[in-house]
């Protein structure tokens, strides 16, 4: 009361044009506290009026104000000033993913580009992953202990006047689905390519996803410090398996094994490295003139020369029209485990990768980036914060503003939610931000609605295109090791859903005490074994099925196939009915006998197609 007293005879009042929330829900809670007690009126004279016409009638005697008034003011009517804003922070991001073969380097060069952006002191793939350092990109123990990615990472950090939002992507073929919703936010992606190797089965798999999406890709030659193919070789290649025609923006000067430096065709200089720390810091770098290169480096440089005249001659010389509209693909050689040729990937991305557009919606119509604020849930992690046990819903910004605390609705269930817990992500650290633009990655902290592919906006209603879910191939039934534990083992359960880190089946027969786990790949249930034991106290045990397919149908067929050999029908969270099949020969033997039975393949049924 003495406070309420002290701005009632100050006479403190915040000019009209400003409207602090801080203030706002300071100086309402005051008056609703006034009202109460000291049964002052709203149509009072005095301080009360200058309450009542400085805030809004609603503000007075308990009356909470408008949030989504208060929180979108700044977007309802948008000057030319703000509107050219918004434009010019959408051409500043750059979002892309890093996408490839297990073991081809992604971490590693994840944590390369932090490294020459600044964000880190030192790398942690100095001696390789059996004895490396903690990574910013792998957190979780598991990533730790085994040196692979499971989960997806963000991380924003700024390299010359850019932002940039990357996305660490698992390359292990059990986490398909994590690295495919990753793929629905991101812009751009860099596929990596062991030199050693070549094209390997699941980059060739995630690039299939990239060109589905119109991605445009940066191709990056990794490991070229270590004995491997010919260049010319993985050109070839690269030509043959993709369609996209090989653009180089740099080219290596030695043989793999034998790694001098590039010759930077952007700027017609060789850049020639040396390891700094066994490449835990910045490689040393310098240039020369290709005179001067020439003489220093002898054949090498004219090899050098030569081969990427060949596929300049037989391709095209870089063209940014073509990299974009995903015909061409622009090529360079790196080491990522010793920064060598980072820079010029990240130059690359800055230069040429496509900044933030607009995007289309579920019909196809694309939504400007300086329409009110838009943007779509494409991951949900828990786990990452084990003092408090949250879980965090990354959220990819399409349009408008984000700001800090604004209102926002739920295109899902139409119900609204407040962003009041919203956070810059690096890696598992987080700090608070207060505004987004399109391309940013925002983590919404406790926000427990949300699931993957839900779209949020703000005033102008927009839907996004949904995220699909994978056709499961593995199925295992859990039950808890611990009856008594069950209420923990139930939780886990359904938090590692909402993650999307498995699907869950049901059905009345078995019943919430042995729920049925289906899986992408066998990984992913090594990955619920080891959260369910650490992260919820909840250990399991698991019992495999002898289904290997799975078909969206209806709940015509639960009764059907009650006691048919060889298939079950179970209910999955998002209300789908999947029907479970030992393999293509029941499946074939129970449409012929049930011809009327609905059996969708589950990629076909997607709505997001």
């Amino acid at each position: 009361m003495h406070l309420v007293s002290i701005l009632l005879s100050a006479r403190i009042k915040t000019p009209p044009p400003v409207r602090s929330r801080a203030a706002i829900n300071l100086v309402s809670w005051l008056a609703h506290k006034s009202c109460r007690s000291l049964s002052w009126s709203p149509s009072g004279t005095g301080h009360v009026s200058s309450l009542h016409s400085t805030f809004g009638p609603s503000f007075l005697c308990g009356q909470r104000p408008d949030r989504s008034e208060s929180s979108t003011v700044s977007q309802e009517v948008l000057s030319p000033a703000r509107v050219q804003e918004i434009h010019h922070e959408a051409s500043r991001r750059r979002t892309f993913a890093v996408i490839s073969h297990p073991d081809a380097g992604k971490s590693t060069l994840t944590e390369a580009l932090a490294l020459h952006a600044k964000v880190i002191g030192t790398a942690g793939a100095s001696s390789g992953k059996a004895n490396r350092k903690e990574t910013v990109s792998d957190w979780m123990q598991m990533e730790k202990d085994r040196g692979i990615s499971i989960s997806s990472a963000a991380l924003q950090f700024s390299y010359r006047d850019t932002v940039i939002n990357l996305l660490d992507t698992p390359g292990h073929a059990d986490f398909s689905e994590d690295t495919y919703r990753v793929l629905a936010a991101v812009d751009c992606a860099v596929m990596l390519v062991d030199a050693a190797k070549g094209l390997e089965t699941q980059t060739m798999k995630l690039f299939e996803v990239c060109k589905q999406r119109n991605l445009p890709i940066i191709t990056v030659i990794n490991k070229w410090d270590r004995p491997g193919l010919d260049a010319l070789a993985l050109m070839d290649e690269i030509t043959e398996r993709t369609g996209l025609q090989p653009m180089p923006l740099t080219w290596a000067v030695g043989i793999s094994g034998d790694f001098r430096g590039v010759w930077d065709l952007r700027n017609d200089r060789f850049a020639r490295f040396a390891r700094n720390n066994a490449g835990a810091n910045i490689a040393i770098t310098e240039y020369f003139t290709p005179e001067e290169a020439a003489e220093a480096q002898g054949n090498d440089w004219s090899n050098a020369v030569d081969e990427a005249g060949l596929v300049i001659q037989s391709n095209l010389e870089f063209n940014v029209d073509s990299f974009h509209a995903g015909t061409a693909t622009p090529i360079l050689f790196s080491s990522a485990a010793l920064n060598f040729g980072v820079k010029e990937i990240l130059d690359a991305l800055v230069d040429f990768a496509p900044p933030a557009a607009p995007r289309p919606d579920v019909d196809g119509e694309p939504r400007s980036v300086d329409a009110p604020f838009a943007g779509f849930v494409f991951k949900v992690q828990a786990g990452m914060n084990k003092a408090h046990r949250d879980h965090v819903a990354f959220i990819r910004v399409c349009s408008g503003v984000f700001e800090r605390g604004m209102v926002v609705t739920q295109t899902r269930t139409g119900k609204s939610f407040a962003t009041k817990y919203a956070q810059q992500v690096f890696g598992r650290e987080r700090e608070v931000i207060d505004e987004a633009y399109p391309g940013d990655v925002v983590g919404l902290v406790n926000a427990s609605s949300l699931r993957v592919g839900d779209s949020l906006f703000l005033d102008e209603p927009v839907e996004f295109p949904a995220i699909p879910l994978f056709a499961p191939e593995h199925f295992q039934v859990a039950r808890s090791q611990d009856p008594s534990r069950f209420k923990q083992f139930r939780r886990g359960i359904e938090q590692l859903e909402h993650e999307g880190v498995i699907q869950v089946l049901r059905s009345d027969v078995r019943g919430d005490q042995a729920p049925v786990l289906a899986a992408v790949g066998p990984m992913q249930f090594e990955v619920v074994e080891d959260r369910m034991a650490h992260d919820f106290n909840a250990p399991m045990r698991l019992e495999r099925l002898p289904y290997s397919m799975a078909r969206i149908s209806t709940a015509e067929a639960m009764p059907a196939l009650a006691n048919v050999p060889g298939a079950e029908v179970l209910l999955r969270s998002d209300g789908e009915y999947l029907a479970l099949f030992n393999d293509v020969w029941a499946l074939r033997r129970i449409e012929k006998n049930h011809p009327t039975l609905t059996l969708v393949p589950i990629g076909t049924h997607n709505p997001a197609k």
